[in-house]
């Protein structure tokens, strides 16, 4: 009768740890790494030879997928880009800009914050440059390469003298990271 007892307990306690991983992996797929807007993301990353899952985990530390997220310097939507540079991007890319409006609209935003990367890697090649311009500023990533202090080479970081965007470096390729985990 004991043994019984004791099968019948690791039983349940088995069971309970497979539920549990069961539910860890659909959280962590499809709460804390979702794909959406991916058919958005494909199409621009593919137009614009991105890594699709970069773009995923940009999209997840500037708005976390929130289309209508607005940060304190009025970035808008899910890549977060401010009126300033979706005038100048505007441009580059021959489309219209009209209003801040646009910039929460899903498929506006993606397009031009692949763009952007796109342009951003033409320029500055290295991914941590990429995403330290993306957050910083190219201009600001320019003087940083220039500067003794932060880079000893001229065409790479020892380091990021903005909090911020350091932290966000760091994000973006921890999120990138665990993306290319999960999804490769």
């Amino acid at each position: 009768m004991r043994n019984k007892k004791k099968r019948s307990n690791l039983l349940k306690f088995i069971i309970t740890l497979l539920m549990i991983l069961i539910g860890s992996i659909f959280l962590m797929y499809s709460v804390f790494y979702p794909l959406k807007n991916y058919d958005i993301v494909k199409r621009y990353s593919e137009k614009y030879n991105l890594d699709p899952l970069l773009v995923m985990a940009v999209i997840k530390t500037e708005s976390n997928f929130d289309k209508n997220a607005k940060s304190t310097k009025n970035a808008y939507g899910l890549m977060q880009i401010t009126d300033t540079t979706a005038e100048w991007a505007a441009t580059k890319m021959d489309i219209e800009f009209n209003s801040t409006s646009q910039l929460l609209n899903e498929e506006y935003n993606i397009r031009m914050g692949c763009w952007y990367l796109d342009n951003l890697r033409e320029e500055f090649g290295s991914l941590d440059l990429i995403i330290a311009a993306y957050n910083g500023g190219r201009g600001n990533v320019e003087k940083w390469l220039n500067n003794e202090e932060h880079s000893e080479d001229g065409s790479s970081l020892k380091s990021i003298p903005f909090p911020e965007t350091d932290k966000y470096v760091k994000k973006v390729n921890t999120n990138y990271k665990m993306y290319k985990l999960l999804y490769k």
